[in-house]
């Protein structure tokens, strides 16, 4: 049980890479608040959690909205429970080109992926702070890293912010026994993305990028975050962590 007694806080935990997080997470003793902005699917997560012997509690967040996570840090420390970790997974992708892209459409792409990490962290941290440490993961990409002929731009902009705050907020916050580390997966094989991948050539060029000759299964994103998260890694802070099948060993 390698999150015994720890309390985890993941956003854009209904389905997809957050869902597998959360359901390891709490395979592994964590109690995890599955933070989401659509309430249908976050209980319905939460209650195939429950249902299989974890610990969870479904909670609505708009994670741009600054009100949502103090109303929400609030609501948890009357409750009597704290924060170990925080997962900020909650994002979003634009595909348009930057030529094509509306202003209102880049202002909402950089609100969720980089505004929505950026305020978690902000009142997450000072609950760490009095809990004596924790540990941040911030979920970016491998456009967080490198040029992604795939990805639209702005994408790869709002990731490449989320990698150098992370590495930010690790230096910044050591002292307080903080750890700050960022994933960076490759494409998933995630419902949405078989969804947008049903055309088998745009399927198999994804494939043929990654050396490894797949997708990355959700479980092994997760798996990456629960290191990260746990206390195997704890002399770990500061770190991008690709799990990509070699993609960005180009």
């Amino acid at each position: 049980m390698r999150l015994e007694y720890k309390t985890a806080l993941i956003t854009g935990a209904a389905q997809g890479i957050g869902k597998e997080i959360a359901r390891t997470f709490t395979r592994e003793g964590a109690f995890v608040y599955v933070a989401d902005i659509n309430e249908k699917l976050t209980g319905e997560t939460v209650a195939e959690i429950q249902a299989a012997g974890g610990k969870a509690a479904a909670v609505k967040l708009n994670v741009t909205q600054e009100k949502d996570w103090v109303t929400l840090i609030e609501k948890i420390e009357k409750e009597g429970n704290t924060f170990d970790i925080l997962v900020n997974n909650a994002g979003i992708t634009k595909r348009q080109p930057f030529t094509e892209l509306p202003v209102e459409e880049w202002d909402q792409i950089m609100a969720i992926n980089t505004r929505g990490p950026f305020l978690g962290i902000k009142h997450v941290i000072p609950v760490m702070r009095r809990n004596g440490g924790g540990s941040i993961v911030n979920m970016s990409s491998i456009c967080g890293l490198v040029g992604h002929k795939f990805s639209g731009e702005s994408y790869i902009a709002s990731k490449g912010a989320v990698t150098l705050m992370t590495k930010a907020v690790a230096v910044k916050y050591a002292k307080d026994q903080i750890r700050c580390n960022s994933v960076h997966p490759s494409t998933a094989d995630t419902a949405i993305m078989r969804d947008l991948f049903k055309d088998p050539v745009k399927r198999q060029e994804r494939i043929d990028e990654i050396p490894l000759g797949r997708m990355a299964k959700t479980t092994e994103i997760a798996n990456a975050v629960l290191f990260l998260a746990s206390d195997e890694a704890s002399f770990i802070t500061g770190v991008a962590l690709p799990v990509d099948g070699g993609l960005t060993a180009y």
